[in-house]
Formats: structure tokens, sequence, C-alpha cells
């Protein structure tokens, strides 16, 4: 296991540390309690778990009343609608006609329905707790790493928000001395190849087998959504699958050059400002109609 290179005394960096350890652990279990309702509904109702995204609320809160075809029939689509929005369900009346639909195509009761409908009424409300605890965390989170001198310079850079900028110094601790180089840190995120040589062959390199997974992540996570946002990072990204690089190895670039960036912002104490290239493309989009208003 690689240690962090934390330092005593950062109160706000071991915060963080708890926070996003704590937010990690919500999310997994999140993720399993998900998958149990999907599975259960699948057993009872196979056409509405097809039907419906059990990850956003309205679908939890439309399982916490009625689980089954026969249930869904019986209060039919204009009470569903209702209760529905009573609820404050957005888009209350598509999710009820979703719901109905699913419900005219199956007439069959299945085996151990009623115990089943139970466990799901059950799951739907664990995960909407969960989603609960997880946004009352994020505001602790964002709070916490908002008192952090590098809040401004982390959250500059393209594709790093307020949850991966938290997860980057928690890390890291957020003082890149401890690391001495960019290619340090490039190398204890996991995103630059490790040396490989032995006897007479040099110059191979091979994935890094001792790296902090957490960090990793942020780096490609981060590097994902800068190549939605950010026209740099695109014509990289692009360059490099021109190149022949796969979509990992691509990202996987994209990261390692994004830590060389990212180190030369917060060893100047500076924000991210695009190139002159990258400014005057998003000015061209500003000034388009059919562009206006999209994140670049």
């Amino acid at each position: 296991m690689i240690c962090n290179p934390l330092r005593a005394g950062d109160e706000t960096v071991i915060d963080l540390k708890i926070l996003t350890g704590r937010r990690m652990d919500l999310v997994a279990d999140r993720t399993r309690t998900v998958n149990r309702l999907r599975a259960h509904l699948t057993g009872i109702f196979p056409g509405l778990e097809r039907a419906l995204d059990v990850t956003n609320t309205g679908p939890l809160v439309l399982l916490t009343g009625y689980q089954t075809p026969a249930a869904f029939r019986r209060i039919g689509r204009k009470r569903l609608e209702t209760w529905l929005r009573n609820r404050k369900v957005h888009r209350a009346d598509q999710l009820a006609e979703t719901a109905f639909e699913a419900a005219e195509r199956q007439h069959t009761s299945l085996p151990g329905e009623k115990l089943t409908a139970r466990m799901v009424h059950t799951l739907a409300k664990e995960v909407m707790n969960l989603n609960q605890q997880v946004a009352e965390i994020d505001k602790l989170i964002e709070a916490r790493f908002r008192e952090h001198h590098h809040f401004d310079v982390i959250t500059s850079m393209p594709g790093l928000g307020i949850i991966l900028g938290a997860e980057f110094l928690a890390a890291t601790g957020g003082d890149m001395s401890a690391f001495g180089t960019p290619d340090r840190l490039a190398g204890f995120g996991g995103v630059a190849p490790a040396p490989r040589d032995s006897g007479k062959i040099s110059g191979n390199l091979r994935r890094p087998q001792r790296y902090n997974r957490r960090l990793q992540r942020v780096f490609y996570t981060s590097a994902l959504f800068s190549i939605r946002h950010c026209e740099e990072s695109r014509r990289f990204y692009d360059r490099k699958r021109a190149e022949g690089k796969r979509h990992t190895q691509a990202v996987l670039a994209l990261a390692r050059r994004r830590v060389n960036v990212l180190w030369a912002l917060l060893r100047d104490g500076r924000c991210y400002e695009p190139a002159p290239l990258a400014r005057a493309a998003a000015c061209r989009k500003e000034r388009d109609p059919l562009h206006a208003g999209q994140p670049v």
C-alpha cells in the first residue's frame, strides 16, 4: 500500500480525506442496493425494471408505493399521476404513463410476488435514504474544500469539479513539493508508465503496479470530463486517436499531460486559462446562436 504524502497539521486535507472516504462508502452501498433492487424488480415485473432508471428520484418514489402490475392496474393512470404529483415527482405524467404501459403488458402473477414487492418497497426507500446522505456529505465536502487555499486553482482546471478536486487534495495533500516532480505525481497517480529495463535492454515501459487508485480515478475521470467541455482536451484526445491509440490509451495520455498542467498551476498559484486558440473557438461558439449557453 502506498502512503499518501500528508503533512501533519493540515486539518482541511485531513477532513477532506475523511469526508471523501465516507462518500465512497455511501456510493458503494448505494450501488449494491440499486443492484439488489433491480434484481428483485426483475423477478416480479421485468418490463417495469427495463423501463425505469431506478437511480432517479421519480422511479424510486413510484416503487415505494406500487411494485406489481396488478397494483398499477388497480390504481389506474390518472390516479397514479395524481399520487406522483402530490409527492413532487418531476414529469409525473410521463412516469405514470410508462408504468401503466408496462403493467398492461404483463397479466401474469409470478411466484413470490407479494414478498418480493415488500422487498422492492424497502430497497427503494434505502436508495432514497442513501441519496440523501450523499447529498448531505457533498455539501460538507464543498464547504470544507472552499476553505483550502488551492480551491480556486484546482477547480479552474477543466474537468476537476468539487468532488474530484476534493479527492485530489485528499489523495495528495495538496503540497506538490512532497512529490518533487510532476513525473513522480503522475507515477503516484498511475498515469505514467513505469520503466521495465533489463540487462542490455532499455527503454521498455509497462503499466505501473503500485499506485494510488483513488488518485488514478480522479485523473482519469477528470480527463474524460474535460474532453466533453474543453476544446484543448478534445483536440489532444482526437490527435491521439488519430495516431492509433485506443480510447483508454488516449484518455490516459491526456490525463498524464494534465498532471503537468495542474502541477504548474499549483506551483505558481495561478488559475487555468485556455490557450488563445481555444479562447477564440469559445468566443465563436458564444457568438453562434446555435451554441449559445452550451458548455465549452
